[in-house]
């Protein structure tokens, strides 16, 4: 089966570098990449399973949208205080 591929030109460059200094050809190179891609399990979690690793990680301030309406209004009370 032939499927033409589009690549962007930096990529092209970069694949057909790779296959002159390895002596392989761009079908037999790609034919790899694909082979090994295809090898890999189908991401099928959810956006909470992706970052379920990550959620917790980082301490903050417990309360930044509770309180971000009050702060902005004591901004705005600040500046508007100013001027008067």
């Amino acid at each position: 089966m032939t499927t033409t591929v589009k690549l962007p030109d930096p990529l092209e460059k970069s694949l057909r570098q790779r296959c002159a200094q390895e002596g392989r050809s761009i079908s037999e190179v790609m034919r790899d990449a694909l082979t090994a891609y295809l090898a890999q399990p189908a991401v099928t979690a959810s956006a909470f399973a992706l970052g379920e690793g990550v959620f917790g990680r980082f301490a903050g301030k417990d309360d930044l949208a509770e309180t971000h309406k009050i702060q902005v209004l004591d901004v705005w009370e600040d500046k508007q205080g100013r001027r008067s």
